[in-house]
Order: structure tokens, then C-alpha cells, then sequence
């Protein structure tokens, strides 16, 4: 099956609407009908800021870069990008054409 494949950037702590916006965009993306997302907490990283973001002993509370992905379909995907946009969401993504499918067929 043909898809897309989005990813979104955000920080571990960043909220829309006082939730964290990680939660946000995978609850948003379920009530959309969408079959699955992940979000994944990374080690260490930076952005357009220039801002390194890694936890360390003495700052374990480290506001951590979090990657949101979906698997799509082209209707989805535009669909959820036009629902952020709406609703004013800040966001950094990537988006590009994938194959999918599942084990066993």
C-alpha cells in the first residue's frame, strides 16, 4: 500500500491548549479515525533555535525533543495538517511518500 509517512517535532513540555502537545497530536490524530501514532522521546537534540536539549545528572528534567509519527494515507495526512493549521498549531514536520503494508498478507 502506498502512504504517507508524517512526523512532527515538538518539545517535551510544550502544550496546546494545557495539554502536552505531544498527548495533543496523538489524541487529535485517534478522534480523526486514524489506525495508530507514536511518540518517542529522544536523547538529545536541537532545532531552528540553535538550542541543545539533553538530559544530563544534574538537569534531569530536560525539556527533550519528542518525534510524533503517523502513517497515512493522502486524504488523512492532508486533512490533519489542515485541522493544525486551523487550529493555530506551531509545528516543525516532514512528510513523504512510504509503502506499508502488514505481516502475513
Amino acid at each position: 500500500m502506498q502512504g504517507i509517512f508524517l512526523k512532527f517535532f515538538v518539545s517535551e513540555y510544550r502544550e496546546h491548549n494545557g495539554i502536552l502537545l505531544y498527548e495533543w497530536l496523538l489524541e487529535r490524530a485517534k478522534k480523526s479515525g486514524f489506525h495508530g501514532g507514536t511518540a518517542i522521546r529522544a536523547i538529545a537534540g536541537f532545532g531552528r533555535h540553535g538550542i541543545l536539549h539533553e538530559e544530563t545528572f544534574l538537569e534531569l528534567a530536560a525539556d527533550l525533543p519528542v518525534e510524533v509519527s503517523f502513517v497515512l494515507n493522502e486524504e488523512e495526512a492532508r486533512r490533519f495538517l489542515e485541522l493544525l493549521e486551523a487550529e493555530n498549531v506551531d509545528l516543525f514536520y516532514v512528510k513523504f511518500p512510504v509503502e506499508y503494508g502488514f505481516l502475513p498478507e
